[in-house]
């Protein structure tokens, strides 16, 4: 994905894993985000990413909102 199709980024530290959100634009136009997991393992990186388009994104707030309240209790 070149540069100029990422609209924004940010990087979380959480113990020894990095987080990384970022909001591309896909060729079409459209918008997604990308959840980057990134830890060290064995001297090298282990990164997994989920993909979430615009379009998408009300269900997926749904969904995590239902998890972390399930965290809560």
């Amino acid at each position: 994905m070149d540069k100029e199709r990422e609209l924004f980024s940010t990087k979380v530290s959480a113990g020894k894993r990095t987080y990384f959100f970022d909001i591309k634009l896909s060729s079409s136009g459209v918008k997604y985000l990308v959840i980057t997991e990134s830890k060290q393992v064995d001297g090298g990186y282990e990164r997994n990413r989920i993909f979430v388009f615009q379009e998408h994104i009300p269900s997926f707030i749904k969904g995590l909102k239902e998890a972390l309240k399930f965290m809560k209790t």
